[in-house]
């Protein structure tokens, strides 16, 4: 498993799918569909959505503090 950032490349909104599809060795497209499935379930999907993207370091970020 590689670390939980979200890639550079890729990204359709925030890239928080596809750096959990790569995370979890998925593909991005089923991490999304998984997404938008769950979406029609009572949840607070959409608000764990924005706070991934807030707390998920940028590919190029996590490099350079390395």
């Amino acid at each position: 498993m590689t670390a939980l950032t979200r890639p550079t490349h890729g990204r359709m909104i925030g890239g928080v799918c596809a750096g959990l599809a790569r995370r979890f060795g998925t593909s991005a497209t089923t991490m999304r569909v998984i997404f938008l499935v769950s979406c029609l379930l009572p949840g607070p999907q959409f608000l764990l959505y924005i706070a991934l993207w807030l707390l998920m370091p940028s590919e190029d970020k996590a490099r350079t503090a390395w």
